[in-house]
This record gives C-alpha cells, sequence and structure tokens, in this order.
C-alpha cells in the first residue's frame, strides 16, 4: 500500500527524484560545475548510477556551444534509431530542429557493403556529405564505429560538428574511441570515460541540452 504522502503525478516524482539524487551527490561531497550539473543530474536519472558523476567529461565550453547550436535549430545526427525516438521532439520543434538517423536506410546498408564498414559508420558518412555534421550536433550512443568515423572526417574532410556527444558503450573499441574524442581539442564535445554509456546516456544529454536552450526546470 502506497503511502498517502508520497509524490502521485509525473511532475511530482520527477522533482522528488531529482531532490535524491542531489542530496546524494552532496553526502558523496561531489561538487559538480552550475554548467554541467544539469547534464550529469539527467544522466543519473536516466541510469540511477551514480558513477556517471565521476565518468563523465566535457571539453571546454562544450555545454553552451551546444546549447547555441539548438537554439539555432542545429540538426541532431543520431548513430541509431534508439537515441532518435528518445529525444524530446516537442522541445526539438519549438527550437526549429530536426533529428536524423540513417542507419536503417537501404542506401545506407548498400553503402556500408560497398565500402567495408558499419551501416553506422557509413550513416555518419551520409549525414557528412548532406551537410548536416557542419554546425549540427552529432550524438553517438551505441557504435564505437560511428565516432571514430566522425574523427576520420574531422581530419578528410574538415567537418566541424558544434558539438559530440560520444558515449557508446560495450567492449570492443569503445574506450579507445572516447578516449580518442577526448583527447580533440579541434570540436566541443561531451562523453563517458570507460566502458559505460549506451543510448539512455546520449538521449539524456540531448534533453538536458534541450531544457536548457529553452530555459527550462532541468527536472521538467
Amino acid at each position: 500500500m502506497r503511502k498517502a504522502s508520497s509524490p502521485q503525478q509525473p511532475e511530482q516524482i520527477s522533482a522528488a527524484s531529482f531532490a535524491v539524487i542531489r542530496r546524494t551527490l552532496q553526502a558523496a561531497g561531489v561538487r559538480l560545475p552550475p554548467e554541467q550539473a544539469p547534464i550529469v543530474e539527467r544522466i543519473i536519472h536516466a541510469t540511477a548510477d551514480f558513477e556517471f558523476a565521476h565518468i563523465t567529461r566535457f571539453s571546454a565550453g562544450a555545454v553552451a556551444a551546444g546549447v547555441a547550436a539548438l537554439q539555432q535549430g542545429a540538426p541532431i545526427v543520431c548513430d541509431v534509431n534508439m537515441v532518435r525516438v528518445g529525444l524530446d521532439m516537442r522541445r526539438l520543434r519549438d527550437l526549429g530542429g530536426a533529428a536524423y538517423c540513417f542507419v536503417h536506410e537501404a542506401t545506407t546498408a548498400e553503402r556500408a557493403r560497398c565500402e567495408g564498414i558499419t551501416r553506422s559508420a557509413a550513416g555518419v558518412r551520409i549525414a557528412a556529405e548532406q551537410g548536416l555534421l557542419d554546425g549540427g550536433v552529432l550524438v553517438v550512443g551505441n557504435a564505437p564505429t560511428a565516432l571514430f568515423e566522425a574523427l576520420h572526417l574531422l581530419d578528410t574532410e574538415r567537418i566541424r560538428p558544434a558539438l559530440i556527444v560520444g558515449v557508446p558503450v560495450g567492449f570492443i573499441n569503445t574506450v579507445e574511441s572516447k578516449a580518442a574524442l577526448m583527447h580533440r581539442h579541434d570540436v566541443a564535445w561531451i562523453a563517458t570515460a570507460g566502458r559505460k554509456g549506451g543510448s539512455p546516456v546520449a538521449v539524456a544529454i540531448v534533453n538536458a541540452l534541450l531544457r536548457l536552450a529553452l530555459g527550462d526546470a532541468p527536472h521538467t
């Protein structure tokens, strides 16, 4: 039997959850920079994993760069549909933006087969060719090959995303791809060190940025 005083409405539950997160971080002596706190707190809210307070990394000015791009209606390119479908489309539309994912397109599969790469990497190539990555936000929540491809295109095609969210999860090339991103100084990035990450983390980061771009409360 539920206690009568426990939160019942979605807004109340969300606010109570973020209050628990902040109390737990404070009790653990974790002090997040103000611009990073809304991002990290939403990751923890999505995963119930407080380790993200220690493994989430930001390049200098990454949050500001992402917020500014979204406020200008920058496109969001996702490595997998699990990321795209989790984005807050209402807020994205309010900002004049749109989200793209090419991984399941027939042309992407053919491109991947012909060029001997993964579909996720081919999707990043296609997005770059369509100009979506110049000033856009690239979000990689699953495929290290997509992140490696983006870094390759930074060097060879001089693409210039406003922000790369690099949080793939797994055991093969995951750590290496994120380490390579975190060594870059020519692009703004948000990443997670180590093996942890995934689509829920990527979605949480972007949705937090969307809220910041609209000036919404971080727990709504």
